[in-house]
């Protein structure tokens, strides 16, 4: 150790300078570093990438799936309007008939398909946004798989896989799901 006041070498228990008399401080100890953090600095206030994005998901989801329902009826009451208005020789005319002037009458039998499928994908949709929402042990996995079949739905459900697979999809993201799902 050192004095202080006039820099003269003093021994560790000295509580005086032998050479000034100014009283030695001795000086705190030092506090062993914090340990390092399992993430990054920059993410280190931050919580893991699942947690920060699944409530977004979820409700984006369940957003999802409202669209398809609202779309799906949309849907249907056009192709019903269009189906029902005919030219026939008297002139416009109503026919409650499902075989419409802008199809031949064999696409009306893709109605209840196209419907089944709308139904199902919006289903499939609300239960993705409910089992992250709820934070489901089968969640992320379902939730993989559904973005993949919506990546095929431009532009909204393309964007929505995506944003779901870049969350999801990783071998890390695994691990945070599991640590937080219930």
């Amino acid at each position: 150790m050192v004095c202080q006041a006039c820099g003269n070498p003093v021994a560790a228990e000295v509580r005086f300078c032998t050479r000034c008399g100014a009283q030695i401080v001795t000086a705190a100890p030092v506090p062993p570093p914090p340990p390092p953090s399992a993430y990054p600095p920059m993410y280190a206030m931050q919580p893991p990438r699942v947690q920060r994005h699944l409530q977004t998901l979820g409700i984006l989801w369940c957003v999802f799936g409202a669209y398809r329902v609202i779309a799906g009826l949309i849907g249907i009451v056009a192709m019903r309007v269009m189906s029902e208005r005919q030219f026939n020789h008297y002139g416009w005319t109503w026919h409650a008939n499902f075989h419409g002037l802008f199809w031949p009458p064999w696409v009306t039998a893709f109605v209840p398909l196209v419907l089944t499928i709308a139904v199902v994908t919006a289903g499939l949709a609300f239960l993705v946004g409910y089992s992250l929402l709820a934070r489901r042990s089968w969640g992320r996995v379902l939730g993989i798989v559904v973005a993949v079949v919506s990546l095929f739905k431009f532009p909204l459900g393309t964007a929505l896989g995506i944003y779901t697979l870049w969350v999801l999809a990783p071998a890390a993201s695994g691990a945070e799901y599991e640590a937080i799902a219930e």
